[in-house]
């Protein structure tokens, strides 16, 4: 017998994966999957697609049950495997281990899957604004200008800058 050829190819799932059980309850699935390699066209200078070709997976026990629950059509997958044979101009190959493809999809395990919580909205916290009198700064502010805060910098001797203020507001210059 020849020996088993250990393969990792890239490639879109075609077909939907067909499940069964063996008589003594091991699960077994199949599913087609379409690989499609880029060549470099030279006189071009441009990458083109090669011809399709075409992959019939088997997996076996857990692998089988996990993709039959994971896998649909159009979905790119990894698959590392023994090709078994070829024929009818497809490739079968037997599935070792089997990943969904990240490069255009996000996928979560069971242990990393977001809480409900997750899709709500975020907003910002509510902030409580001091009543303020028709005669205090704040009161006559407008969208553009400083902060109240400012105010309270600049008089504490600091000013937004970080550059140390006299009282009058003044910078102050230290020397070493």
């Amino acid at each position: 017998m020849a020996p088993l050829i250990p393969h990792v190819l890239s490639g879109t799932v075609s077909s939907d994966v067909e499940c069964r059980f063996t008589e003594s309850g091991i699960a077994v699935c199949r599913f087609r999957v379409t690989a499609t390699p880029s060549q470099w066209d030279a006189a071009a200078q441009a990458w083109r697609d090669g011809p399709p070709i075409p992959y019939v997976c088997t997996a076996w026990r857990d692998l089988a049950r996990n993709a039959t629950e994971s896998l649909t059509i159009g979905v790119t997958v990894l698959v590392n495997g023994r090709i078994i044979k070829t024929r009818d101009n497809s490739i079968y190959v037997s599935v070792d281990d089997l990943g969904v493809s990240l490069r255009q999809r996000i996928a979560y395990t069971e242990a990393s899957l977001p809480s409900p919580a997750a899709a709500a909205p975020v907003a910002p916290p509510p902030t409580a604004q001091p009543a303020a009198s028709s005669t205090s700064p704040a009161a006559t502010r407008h969208p553009g200008n400083p902060p109240a805060w400012w105010d309270e910098q600049r008089s504490s001797g600091w000013a937004n800058t970080g550059t140390p203020a006299a009282a009058d507001g003044s910078p102050l210059h230290v020397g070493r």
